[in-house]
């Protein structure tokens, strides 16, 4: 068979993803913070865009005039102060830290001395476990050698107080022995809050209860000897291996049930992020109004210097037009995506109010089902699309404050024929177990004969399973005695 070489048209579609649309499909998924951050970045990497506010020489001019006008207000107000100690005993020495401010805006903020806050008030670090521990170690008398070791046993706590290295091991790097590394733990175990440097949740009770003094009570027994079965609710086979009544042991499980199992968690670092909402709906005249919130958003603009550069003002070669010109394009893409995205998230969200009407009006009980591909057609968008705009995004609303891809739920049946959202089910169950007998806890069965005879039928399955979603526990694990 001859082989020979031809040449042929063919026409075809395909999707080019150019870094232009990398960049614009980024944005649809980022969040709030993630928006600024990036919009910061870009900022200090490209000279041609700046925020719109004010430009830096406008800047550079008010800070000038600034300090020339406070420089002159200075040389007004300096008197010559005499260096005998005349005026001193005019000073109220107790309350001069509380009357001193760093300046800027707290300083202007309070009008007379009397509303300002203490200065200890002013400070924002927060004690960490360590250094409390460490606190009470450089109080505590001891030798160098068991110092040593205490410090090491308190660099090895996590942050719910608990001893993550072993004796043996703290031992060995002390370059001490097994008893002394005893000691220390014991010295440490001392320390406020009580519990902490404990090995295991049983160590940590039984440190707490020698702490209330109950050491040889019926707590410190039922701790050692029967944790599992209190672990359980067992308590009648407590009663029995111990010979007491059930009462006793109700009264001891109730004040076991009061101890602090973290002790280490008071002096947690975590910081408390609070939710930016990225849109409002509000409801004006029984009507519901969308709106953007653009506060934080840098309002970014081409910086007038580099358009004029570019349109012949300025003299420049070759090399530094093409650079320039460069970053024009992505500074005006980056402009236009943004603006892009802010209209999609107004789209999605004026298309969730119009299908979720009832649930803005009446709340979680009357959230209907919704897919992506509802609101994909009614906006003329693509699924995907909508998928990233929903991720991480944030709506305020009269009913409180919800992500987006809440509002998207499957449907469970009802018995009438019709369909419920999922989240509706949940917050049902949520409300049943809020109202059960604690004594007499309901079974997932239970609970789908109640759903029933409220005209929603759901599998066991799926309670359990949105029951779990909660965070609630079985009805063995709910069930409270006293």
């Amino acid at each position: 068979m001859a082989l020979e070489l031809r040449q042929q048209l063919k026409l075809s579609q395909q999707l080019v993803m150019t870094p232009q649309l990398q960049q614009a499909i980024k944005l649809l998924q980022l969040s709030r913070m993630e928006l600024v951050d990036m919009v910061q970045q870009e900022l200090e990497e490209n000279p041609v865009l700046e925020e719109g506010a004010e430009t830096p020489e406008e800047k550079e001019l008010e800070e000038a005039a600034a300090e020339a006008k406070k420089s002159e207000e200075a040389a007004e107000e300096i008197k010559e102060v005499a260096g005998d100690s005349e005026g001193m005993a005019d000073i109220d020495w107790q309350t001069y830290l509380e009357g001193y401010s760093l300046g800027g805006s707290t300083a202007d903020f309070y009008e007379e001395d009397d509303d300002r806050p203490s200065y200890e008030n002013l400070l924002t670090k927060k004690g960490t476990l360590t250094d409390h521990l460490m606190w009470q170690l450089n109080l505590s008398r001891m030798n160098d050698d068991i110092r040593q070791i205490a410090a090491e046993i308190i660099g090895n706590l996590d942050d719910d107080g608990y001893l993550q290295a072993s004796l043996d091991e703290i031992a060995e790097t002390s370059g001490v022995s097994l008893e002394k590394a005893v000691e220390a733990l014991d010295m440490v175990q001392d320390f406020d809050p009580p519990g902490v440097a404990s090995r295991n949740l049983q160590e940590c009770l039984l440190c707490q209860i020698e702490h209330l003094g109950m050491a040889g009570s019926l707590v410190e027994s039922i701790l050692r000897e029967h944790i599992a079965e209190l672990e359980n609710r067992k308590y009648s086979v407590i009663a029995k291996a111990l010979g007491v009544s059930l009462d006793d042991v109700f009264g001891a499980a109730k004040i076991i049930s009061g101890l602090d199992p973290r002790p280490g968690s008071v002096y947690s670092q975590e910081d408390v992020h609070y939710i930016t909402p990225d849109i409002f709906v509000y409801k004006i005249n029984e009507e519901y109004v969308v709106v953007l919130n653009d506060e934080g958003l840098p309002n970014l603009r081409i910086n007038s210097f580099y358009r004029n550069a570019l349109s012949g003002g300025e003299n420049i070669d070759a090399k530094a037009g093409e650079y320039i010109q460069d970053k024009m394009r992505g500074a005006v893409w980056l402009i236009k995506s943004i603006h892009q995205r802010q209209r999609t998230i107004y789209k999605v969200t004026k298309s969730i109010v119009k299908f979720q009407r009832e649930f803005f009006d009446k709340g979680v009980a009357y959230l209907k089902p919704l897919v992506l591909r509802d609101v994909a057609e009614d906006i003329e968008m693509h699924e995907s699309t909508i998928s990233r705009v929903t991720t991480n995004k944030y709506v305020q609303t009269p009913q409180g404050l919800f992500e987006l891809k809440y509002f998207f739920n499957s449907g469970i049946n009802t018995t009438e024929g019709d369909s419920i959202a999922s989240e509706s089910v949940k917050s049902k169950i949520k409300e049943i177990i809020s109202t059960e007998n604690q004594r007499k806890p309901y079974s997932d069965q239970k609970i789908v004969d109640i759903l029933r005879q409220q005209g929603i039928d759901i599998a066991r399955r799926t309670v359990t399973k949105y029951r779990e979603m909660l965070g609630l526990g079985s009805s063995t694990e709910r069930k409270r005695l006293f």
